[in-house]
């Protein structure tokens, strides 16, 4: 199973690439989509989409995850990054790969154990459990990789055998 994790945003919107295979989770690529305030509202919506499409037809994910909008930001951020987030579902939708959303805290819970946890402590998680030998910079590219981990974390555990024993069915 191969999972495109995306941390979408208008300014930055970070992509990665995490593999599961037999269990163990492997980095396949990761970066980020940059555009500049320069741009228009549109050019930057366009040029995400477009490169994202690029992105999806080159790794081949068998599914996207991507970040809910956190609202306890501002109203400005929020109208942004949803767009961000839009334009990021529309090339899941256009090139047939199914798109799954996951709040911050689920990521925060499925990564850390704990649904507080800082993003200093979701980085180091997320380089301890794909075994990178530093933590991707910018955060949008250690947070799309995060998101991607959750997935394939949360239907690891969701696709286990139930043991009738210690749980109810």
């Amino acid at each position: 199973m191969r999972v495109l994790g995306i941390d979408p945003g208008t300014a930055i919107t970070g992509w990665g690439v995490v593999e599961s295979i037999d269990g163990v989770l492997n980095p396949v690529a990761f970066g980020c989509i940059r555009t500049t305030p320069k741009q228009s509202r549109a050019e930057r919506l366009k040029q995400i989409y477009e490169r994202l499409v690029e992105v999806i037809e080159e790794m081949e994910p068998d599914r996207m995850a991507i970040e809910k909008i956190f609202f306890n930001i501002n109203v400005k951020t929020a109208l942004s990054v949803g767009q961000a987030r839009g334009v990021c579902l529309l090339a899941a939708a256009v090139t047939g790969v199914p798109a799954y959303e996951y709040n911050t805290s689920e990521v925060k819970n499925v990564i850390t154990g704990y649904g507080r946890a800082t993003k200093s402590e979701v980085a180091t998680r997320v380089k301890e459990l794909l075994r990178l030998d530093v933590i991707p910079r910018p955060d949008d590219i250690t947070d799309a990789l995060a998101i991607a981990t959750t997935d394939l974390m949360t239907r690891a555990v969701d696709s286990l055998p139930c043991d009738q024993s210690r749980h109810e069915c």
